[in-house]
């Protein structure tokens, strides 16, 4: 990435689509720090309730950034798929602050339009790994102030005790998210950003259903929880027979307008091309 061969690359991807990476990089930061900010006077519960509707969010503003707009049948699956989940991750207690609460809204709706702009700007010829070079230094200068007004005297006070462990959990800790970032943006650029949240949601059910068979936590599971995870089960399937169904739609219909256009070329070539293919007389020179 820092090679002289990419220094003219960088330079027109981010004269083109600068506006498009400070946002990433800005929403980015603001997720991790209202979700963090709300776990701290909200149950875990709670958090996960209300970020359990970010495929909603997502799709939501993809209508206003990417333009894509989800069929009824795509938005019911959404829909039965978010209250499956929700039901799924409540623990019988919810409790939080106004101002938890506040931010974890906050961080979902960040979460849903992060993904929406990293969907437009993927679309667009932009690779994941200069997605990421480009929004982790913006994520970090909006993130670095934060972090020496609240938590520099705290991390100082830890390193006293702990040493070289600090250095060794924040390498490991960025090497993850780098790794997580990337991994991330391919599912986007492959799918879409909602089928991505969508895939996140059922990722939840099925860790939930390997408790149950793998780890022997039957006492867990509830008559709430089992309704919830069946209900997650049938939005999922809605939500990709719909969406596959779509892509059909879409492609049968670019296929149709390439089979037109193709019958309106001239079977008969023109004079020119006449011309053209006519025999050299006798006389003339090769």
């Amino acid at each position: 990435m820092l090679g002289k061969s990419m220094r003219g690359t960088h330079r027109n991807s981010i004269e083109k689509q600068w506006k498009g990476l400070v946002a990433i990089g800005v929403l980015m930061a603001a997720n991790i720090a209202f979700n963090n900010s709300s776990l701290v006077n909200m149950s875990l519960s709670l958090n996960q309730i209300i970020r359990a509707s970010i495929p909603v969010v997502t799709a939501i503003v993809a209508v206003v950034v990417e333009h894509q707009i989800p069929g009824k049948g795509e938005a019911a699956g959404l829909l039965v798929l978010t209250g499956g989940v929700m039901l799924s991750v409540y623990e019988g207690t919810a409790v939080g602050s106004p101002y938890a609460i506040f931010c974890c809204i906050a961080g979902t709706i960040c979460n849903g339009a992060m993904m929406s702009f990293s969907g437009r700007l993927l679309s667009e010829k932009l690779d994941v790994l200069r997605l990421a070079f480009y929004t982790a230094p913006v994520s970090l200068g909006v993130l670095l102030p934060l972090f020496y007004l609240q938590e520099a005297a705290r991390i100082q006070q830890y390193m006293v005790i702990h040493g070289r462990h600090v250095y060794i959990l924040v390498t490991l800790s960025s090497m993850l998210a780098l790794i997580y970032n990337v991994v991330h943006s391919l599912m986007i650029l492959h799918t879409s950003a909602v089928s991505t949240t969508v895939i996140g949601e059922a990722k939840i059910i099925g860790l939930l259903i390997l408790s149950y068979f793998v780890l022997g936590e039957k006492k867990v599971f509830t008559p709430n929880l089992w309704i919830g995870c069946m209900l997650a089960i049938g939005g999922f399937c809605l939500y990709s027979h719909f969406k596959l169904r779509a892509i059909q739609c879409k492609a049968a219909e670019v296929a149709s307008r390439v089979g037109v256009e193709a019958e309106s070329q001239p079977l008969v070539p023109s004079a020119t091309q006449l011309t053209k293919l006519s025999p050299r007389s006798p006389g003339s020179r090769v």
